[in-house]
């Protein structure tokens, strides 16, 4: 697994609390401040809301559904009083109509685009799977927006060390045919909590470096 991992920061993040603020059904409805947001995005049922409770260790703050396609909101939670972690609907939309297919794709870019305060998209992967078309498009659409972007990939513990290691590199040897440099990646398993330290890790190391100046 350790060729799985990148490198731990030494200043791992404690997060004290943890609460939700409110949901916005647009980027111009969402919370006014300037701290630093974290957002957390991937096809439905990735297990987004899963992945946000085992960073936070508050079981119930993001809603998890067994119905992909729930979260139909911009959710923040404002951690430490410090930064935010942000719930964005996922990509896929199951279960939904075209014209609200339309209205969750336009929420979601304009988030994406226009919010000032997002300091780094988590885009969420499911580690069992092949890699996706609908994945790699919305990566594509990230470099040509300039986005900073992490992959992390979910639901490792349903796979040996020999399965999710073949995953992972089949997935990021899909995206280098379209990237010159791959973004930072981690894996992760919210029901063992692997990956926890290192996400944490990365995101005071960005909270230092936007600190510094």
């Amino acid at each position: 697994m350790d060729n799985l991992r990148l490198q731990v920061f030494i200043v791992l993040m404690q997060i004290k609390s943890a609460f939700f603020v409110q949901s916005s059904p647009s980027v111009g409805e969402c919370p006014n401040t300037d701290l630093p947001e974290y957002a957390f995005i991937g096809r439905s049922n990735v297990g987004k809301s899963s992945l946000i409770n085992m960073l936070t260790r508050h079981k119930g703050l993001a809603k998890t559904s067994a119905t992909p396609g729930k979260t139909l909101l911009i959710n923040h939670f404002i951690i430490n009083d410090k930064w935010y972690i942000v719930d964005l609907p996922g990509y896929g939309f199951a279960r939904c109509g075209k014209k609200e297919r339309e209205t969750l794709s336009r929420m979601i870019e304009d988030y994406i685009i226009r919010r000032e305060q997002l300091v780094n998209l988590f885009v969420l992967v499911d580690a069992r799977l092949k890699p996706q078309t609908i994945d790699m498009e919305f990566i594509d659409h990230l470099g040509a927006w300039k986005i900073p972007f992490s992959i992390v990939f979910t639901k490792c513990d349903k796979l040996s060390a020999l399965a999710l290691k073949k995953n992972v590199n089949v997935f990021l040897d899909s995206l280098s045919e379209h990237w010159e440099q791959l973004p930072p990646w981690y894996v992760t398993s919210s029901e063992r909590g692997t990956g926890r330290d290192e996400l944490l890790s990365y995101i005071e190391k960005i909270n230092s470096t936007i600190s510094s100046l």
